[in-house]
């Protein structure tokens, strides 16, 4: 059984009611964050007197180190506040990217930090090189606020360690996510000993002011919109499981029911974090693109039963209270930049494309849509995708593995053969991350430029 939600003409014009200029804020971001690097390096070297022995130059690393790490701590848990102007406009996977780098380099400073910072104080003390963990024992026991210090520390190097790729695929998603929430005591508990051991802020009033503005300013964004503005949207839309509905083996859709729900400002292509509250599902949130278009009464999501917690969907009653998060993601009609689009979709991925195929606004042949999956009964929304591509004028196009179980050929050659004018195409890219960037690069070698590729991934 299927269903259909369809806004036809009017979601195209609410899609074109809210396209914009195209904008990207990466670029002063960027140059943002490269400022307030340079304004810590000019504190640590204005504070910094003459290096006269090796003691002096290695405590003086350390300085820097953990400045350099105290500043990126707090990029950290900006990147995690989800400020709506970095998920919409620069997009929730790229901000992700950032975040994921950005702890890399943090756990990298802090070590060296901790390292260099405890050599030089073992020599001062008139220790060696082999006595830094003596010498760290004594200054966790003696320096204020540096147990909690300790502590924090800990919790990073724990963090790390289990977001590294291999360790992070063996953890079921739940445990991960909520373990990665730590991060926000691990950067509570180190903050306090970097304000009252650190030479730096000691001299420097100015300075303790702006790393208390700093932190204050990034946590006002974590409160406001990752405690408030959601319990906001919920007591004000009040969603609910309005029906479960199975659209292929192992893909079912999720109606949700609500109040107001145009105000909740959602566009399609994009995704919130649901949370449902079923039992054994209370505590899981998990992020699922919209696969239709935005309705006052309805939202509807389509997801593929691939874990325990995509498997209980199936299972949820009507009337089932929904706590969502969002809406989140770039993968919108603002990205677009040419007439003509492709929308290519591998899988599950075909949920944020399914709503884009039906509201992006286009003449007659201007919208294709690519919707790759292992056969034909995996085609999840087939019948929908036919339906808008009838009343549209669109082209819709399939690829299937062969009954031997061959590849479809998704190459460069074969997409000119498809579309001679690809190039000129906006593409949106949505599917497995192997499947996304073996498509990618067909794209890229076919001639498609880089800016007009337009991907977001949604595992996060």
């Amino acid at each position: 059984m299927t269903t259909t939600l369809a806004g036809g003409r009017a979601a195209r014009r609410q899609t074109m009611r809210r396209i914009r200029p195209r904008r990207s804020p990466a670029v002063p971001l960027v140059v943002a964050l490269w400022a307030g690097a340079a304004a810590v390096l000019w504190l640590w070297w204005d504070n910094t007197p003459s290096l006269a022995d090796d003691t002096a130059r290695i405590l003086a690393a350390g300085r820097i180190t953990g400045l350099l790490a105290g500043y990126l701590m707090a990029l950290v848990v900006l990147q995690m506040a989800r400020v709506p102007a970095l998920e919409r406009r620069v997009g929730s996977d790229r901000v992700a990217r950032w975040h994921a780098m950005s702890g890399r380099y943090t756990v990298c400073l802090v070590a060296a930090h901790v390292f260099l910072t405890m050599w030089a104080y073992a020599l001062q003390a008139g220790r060696t090189l082999g006595d830094v963990v003596r010498q760290t024992v004594d200054s966790v026991g003696s320096l204020p606020d540096m147990g909690k210090a300790a502590i924090g520390t800990g919790l990073l190097f724990v963090i790390a360690f289990l977001s590294v790729g291999g360790v992070r695929r063996r953890m079921p998603y739940d445990t991960w996510y909520h373990v990665h929430l730590l991060t926000y005591a691990a950067v509570y508990l180190t903050y306090w000993h970097q304000i009252t051991a650190g030479n730096d802020f000691a001299v420097q009033p100015t300075a303790k002011t702006f790393w208390y503005g700093l932190y204050g300013v990034v946590t006002a964004l974590v409160l406001w919109y990752r405690v408030v503005t959601p319990i906001r949207l919920n007591l004000r839309h009040r969603m609910y499981v309005e029906a479960v509905i199975e659209e292929t083996p192992g893909i079912v859709s999720v109606l949700i029911g609500g109040r107001r729900l145009h105000r909740m400002g959602a566009e399609a292509g994009q995704f919130f974090r649901w949370r449902f509250k079923a039992p054994g599902m209370r505590f899981s949130s998990h992020p699922y693109s919209l696969s239709a278009a935005p309705r006052p009464d309805m939202l509807r999501i389509t997801v593929k039963a691939i874990g325990d917690h995509t498997a209980r969907l199936r299972e949820l009653e009507p009337g089932t209270k929904v706590w969502a998060e969002g809406p989140y993601g770039a993968l919108t009609a603002q990205r677009r930049s040419r007439g003509k689009v492709l929308l290519v979709a591998g899988g599950v991925g075909i949920t944020p494309m399914r709503a884009l195929f039906e509201t992006l606004p286009g003449a007659a042949g201007d919208i294709t849509l690519l919707y790759r999956a292992n056969s034909t009964q995996d085609l999840a929304l087939w019948g929908e995708l036919s339906a808008i591509a009838d009343e549209r004028g669109a082209r819709l196009m399939y690829a299937v593995n062969s009954p031997g179980g061959e590849r479809p050929d998704i190459s460069a050659e074969r997409l000119r053969q498809k579309l001679p004018d690809i190039g000129e195409h906006d593409v949106f890219l949505c599917g497995p991350p192997g499947f996304a960037q073996s498509v990618y690069e067909a794209l890229r070698e076919a001639g498609v430029p880089a800016r007009r590729i337009h991907h977001e991934s949604f595992e996060m």
